[in-house]
């Protein structure tokens, strides 16, 4: 199935939140109030595939079933225009336990659910406060860090004077750059644009950078400090390593600084799946853009985001879970039935663990997914290798980001200081006081 880029779905997130079905003809309210299913998705990558299993299971049950997906860093404000209807979604998603605490009083209790049941690790559930009800149960696993092309990388490794022989050299931010650096020098030699993609700021490929990439020095933060909630102030003590990275991904780069602002995910989706690039900091959710863009597992290697932190050379790649499924307890018991019928059958039946494990490229922590239904996803496939070759997991700080305006004002900075119009003060300013200033405004208005 084509899957749609997070740039098109862009587009198209206005139409479909405008009350467009997914299948059948029928609106979110109709779906709703017959009982059926209005599925609010946060992921634009596997919108097309989504309504498609959608469709096919309606077909199959006779349920109605809507899908509707927000644009790139819109889903809150989706979600909070949504929810507000006549007849809301009856499943949504939250971003980690900062994200339930805005939604929880929507999530009905998934204790009884299959999707519950089946948990290889039931204690990955968001629990109510006082511990006596399962609110929200985690989606997908996922990975990312720096993802390579092998035929390229492998043309650099053989190219004479060449300082690095093999994958196994780069094991920290020095050799990383080092590597990037001769790349970037040799790139005629070895018919590439540049080391590294894109960076890119427009909102379909920003997140990289003001979630993805901040999370990095975060969660190093948070395991020195021992922070295992949300804090109201941070310190920042990893942004030396953090403009590192940055400072890396600007240089050896296919694209100058000047034309950043408009560059999109489907540029350096570009980038890496013609050969222009070597390097694309990414996750295992990009796998089915890449396999769309005609690249197989063989060609595909990936890295762990390495930028100077002492130590980082134990650890592997960032995993864990971001999203989470919720019901909606304020649906009708109908529609919040056909919801949970429907998760199970997603779970449990060959055609919803086909397309979950296999279309969408998911890994999923659910016991029902093995044998033919493991991931065949060679991202989250170098994760376990990390793993098993004793790397520790670099936790998933973003989970604790206090909103999307500090993460737009990160990446408005960080624009600025690639341009030369704004210093990395303004960085370091967005990143610590931004945080405080954010949490601080979040609990006022609470």
């Amino acid at each position: 199935m084509k899957r749609i880029t997070k740039a098109l779905a862009a587009s198209l997130s206005v139409a479909m939140l405008a009350g467009m079905a997914a299948c059948g003809g029928s609106s979110s309210s109709d779906t709703a109030q017959a009982g059926g299913i209005y599925y609010l998705n946060n992921k634009p990558e596997i919108a097309n595939s989504m309504k498609d299993l959608a469709a096919s299971y309606s077909k199959q049950t006779g349920v109605p079933f809507t899908v509707q997906t927000a644009a790139s860093q819109t889903y809150q404000q989706s979600l909070k225009s949504e929810l507000a209807k006549n007849q809301p979604p009856t499943l949504f998603q939250v971003l980690g336990p900062v994200g339930l605490k805005d939604w929880h009083e929507y999530a009905a209790d998934m204790s009884d659910t299959e999707v519950y049941k089946q948990l290889k690790d039931q204690s990955m559930a968001l629990k109510s406060d006082d511990g006596s009800q399962i609110l929200a149960v985690p989606v997908v696993q996922e990975t990312f860090g720096i993802i390579y092309r092998k035929d390229l990388l492998k043309k650099y490794f053989e190219m004479p004077g060449a300082s690095i022989k093999n994958v196994k050299g780069i094991r920290d931010f020095e050799t990383l750059k080092t590597v990037s650096d001769e790349i970037q020098k040799h790139k005629d030699e070895l018919g590439v644009k540049g080391a590294f993609t894109s960076m890119g700021f427009d909102p379909s490929t920003s997140w990289r950078y003001n979630t993805h990439l901040a999370s990095v020095p975060l969660a190093y933060e948070f395991a020195q400090d021992n922070i295992t909630q949300q804090p109201a102030t941070i310190k920042g003590t990893y942004l030396p390593e953090f403009k590192n990275i940055i400072d890396l991904y600007l240089k050896d780069s296919t694209t100058p600084t000047s034309a950043l602002s408009s560059k999109t995910m489907d540029d350096a989706l570009a980038d890496i799946t013609t050969g222009d690039a070597v390097f694309f900091q990414n996750g295992s959710w990009a796998w089915p853009d890449l396999v769309d863009g005609g690249l197989n597992a063989d060609q595909i290697g990936v890295l762990p985001i390495y930028s100077g932190v002492p130590g980082e050379e134990n650890y592997g790649m960032s995993t864990g879970s971001e999203t989470y499924w919720c019901i909606n307890k304020k649906a009708s018991p109908e529609a919040q039935k056909a919801t949970k019928d429907f998760l199970k059958w997603l779970i449990t039946s060959d055609e919803g663990r086909e397309a979950w494990s296999h279309t969408m490229g998911f890994t999923t922590p659910f016991k029902t997914f093995t044998g033919k239904y493991v991931t065949d996803n060679p991202i989250m496939k170098a994760a376990d290798q990390y793993t098993a070759a004793g790397k520790k997991n670099l936790p998933w700080a973003f989970l604790y980001d206090p909103s999307q305006q500090w993460k737009d004002n990160l990446s408005n900075s960080i624009l600025e200081y690639a341009q030369g119009t704004g210093k990395w003060d303004g960085v370091q300013s967005s990143f610590v006081d931004g945080w405080a200033k954010e949490v601080a405004s979040s609990k006022s208005n609470s």
